[in-house]
């Protein structure tokens, strides 16, 4: 599969362009916005809707081996990924180590609307992934926080995991509602399915296609306002990490044997930023970070590279490498 062709036929997709125009409307200072109350339904909305249907089909598909290998390996990238972002940004900027860490937490935990995305992508495309991958979306959201707290201890920036941190990192309403929701369509299955089928189908990328443009609103907002706080070598981390975490998540998509569909989704998980549960966690364990630092890099650059550019990349190259292609 050609990944111009592809990365071509992805920009042309009404999701995409959504976001392009909330982009562009941002940085022309229009005032076209959506109501928070409203984004905050949306966000809901896909958590609920992704997490039932990964249920579903893990419910058709059986709890086996490499479904928990599958989950193991999600977990042991969101605890390692911190690591090497932390790397990158100590060569390629001369942030403090505070803020290091902080940023590095985004790049091991996951985008669900990316993951969402990729997933709307495979689908319009006739690629199969295994539904499972959800639940490794799931799993990939928390252990990222942990290194990066690890992180900013080890430089004498952090603070004790008490509690109270422990709360916010566990029961973080995104991921709650992902848990419980994949939960409640595994238990259900296919009967739970045929009840809310016209809730969380039909509508779905219509919901998609709102949220991508308050995505596309709030990343420009964030990049017409981040003059002076992103640096040359960290716009250049912004689009090199997540082609670097595309990489680990490709080898362990081929070691595992996923299928062309879960290589990529894989690919996916491990290039995207989280901007929604880790920012969330980061206010309370690191409130001296930056916020408009890690949530412009992974919100305003990461995200869109991923969007317009990544994932058509991830998903030519895991179809080519698998010979699905």
């Amino acid at each position: 599969m050609d990944i111009f062709a592809t990365a071509a036929q992805n920009l042309t997709t009404p999701m995409i362009l959504c976001f392009v125009l909330g982009l562009a409307a941002a940085l022309a200072r229009s005032d076209l916005s959506v109501p928070e109350a409203m984004a905050k339904a949306m966000s809901l909305y896909l958590l609920f809707a992704i997490g039932f249907k990964g249920g579903v089909s893990v419910a058709g598909h059986g709890f086996d081996a490499q479904l928990g290998l599958s989950l193991l390996a999600g977990v042991a990238l969101s605890f390692a990924l911190p690591l090497v972002a932390f790397g990158l940004l100590r060569v390629l900027t001369n942030l403090s180590a505070l803020d290091a860490a902080a940023v590095s937490a985004h790049y091991g935990s996951i985008s669900i609307v990316t993951f969402v995305t990729a997933t709307t992508t495979l689908a319009q495309q006739g690629i199969a992934s295994e539904g499972y991958m959800v639940a490794v979306a799931a799993a990939m959201e928390a252990p990222a926080i942990v290194s990066a707290l690890w992180l900013a201890a080890r430089s004498g920036a952090g603070r004790r995991m008490d509690a109270r941190l422990w709360h916010e990192i566990l029961l973080n309403g995104s991921i709650v509602l992902l848990v419980g929701s994949f939960l409640i369509g595994m238990i259900t299955g296919q009967d739970g399915m045929a009840r809310i089928d016209s809730f969380i189908v039909a509508p779905f990328q219509g919901v998609l296609c709102l949220f991508l443009l308050d995505m596309g609103l709030v990343a420009g907002r964030g990049l017409r306002g981040s003059r002076g706080v992103l640096g040359l070598g960290t716009l250049a981390f912004g689009v090199l990490m997540p082609v670097v975490g595309a990489g680990f998540g490709l080898a362990v998509g081929l070691v595992l044997g996923l299928s062309a569909g879960g290589a990529a989704l894989m690919m996916v998980l491990c290039a995207s930023a989280s901007y929604i549960a880790v920012p969330a966690a980061m206010r309370v364990a690191l409130p001296e970070a930056n916020p408009a630092l890690y949530l412009t890099l992974s919100l305003g650059v990461t995200f869109p590279f991923n969007l317009i550019i990544g994932i058509p990349a991830y998903v030519a190259i895991a179809t080519a490498v698998t010979g699905a292609a």
